[in-house]
């Protein structure tokens, strides 16, 4: 494992907790896309039902387990414990536009034509386009707290990293998965708008 992959994971965990703290803390979920985090929620579990069949090392197993965790518990804040605070107007968009092609996409184009690896396929292909309801409720509320866009840094900055690790693993062990690589690429640059605006505000 590289340094890109554990500082990759590092921010994604981070992105996580600070979303999990700012609910905590106020008791609130203004802001928040509820239907970005059911995709989450939806990418994790699709992924890492391996592991009921397969164990790389106590750190992926405990990260997934981590990850899994985060992501029920967030989407249980925000529709059950403070479903009242959470903004359901204008968390509005269409998620069929994105799970019809995404489920399409994975059946289409995989490494193998089996249920645990189209699973996992569709949760990369999800993953790249999961952000998008959050992305269209800022645009559409024209505002965001200062803690969601730490949130949607610390998520970019993961993906990022990322994209650092496929290019070390691809010059230091000639590995290249091209559906993880394309579909991570195509997220950070959902993120780029955003990064921009972070760092000018």
């Amino acid at each position: 494992m590289n340094v890109f992959r554990i500082l990759g994971d590092i921010s994604h965990l981070l992105a996580i907790i600070i979303l999990l703290l700012k609910i905590l803390k106020s008791k609130s979920c203004a802001g928040i896309s509820g239907k970005s985090q059911i995709l989450f929620a939806l990418v994790f579990t699709t992924r890492y039902l391996d592991l009921f069949t397969t164990f790389i090392s106590v750190y992926n197993t405990v990260m997934k387990v981590i990850f899994l965790i985060c992501a029920y518990i967030t989407v249980y804040m925000i529709y059950v414990k403070f479903r009242k605070t959470f903004d359901s107007e204008n968390d509005s968009f269409r998620l069929e536009f994105l799970l019809v092609p995404v489920t399409g996409l994975s059946f289409l184009e995989n490494h193998s034509f089996t249920p645990l690896e189209i699973l996992w396929t569709f949760s990369i292909y999800l993953e790249s386009v999961a952000i998008l309801p959050q992305l269209f409720m800022i645009s559409k509320t024209g505002e965001a707290e200062t803690i969601t866009t730490h949130y949607l840094f610390f998520l970019g900055l993961y993906r990022a990293l990322y994209i650092a690790n496929w290019v070390w693993r691809y010059y230091t062990e000639n590995f290249y998965d091209q559906i993880a690589v394309v579909s991570g690429v195509v997220q950070t640059i959902f993120y780029c708008d955003f990064f921009y605006l972070y760092v000018t505000k």
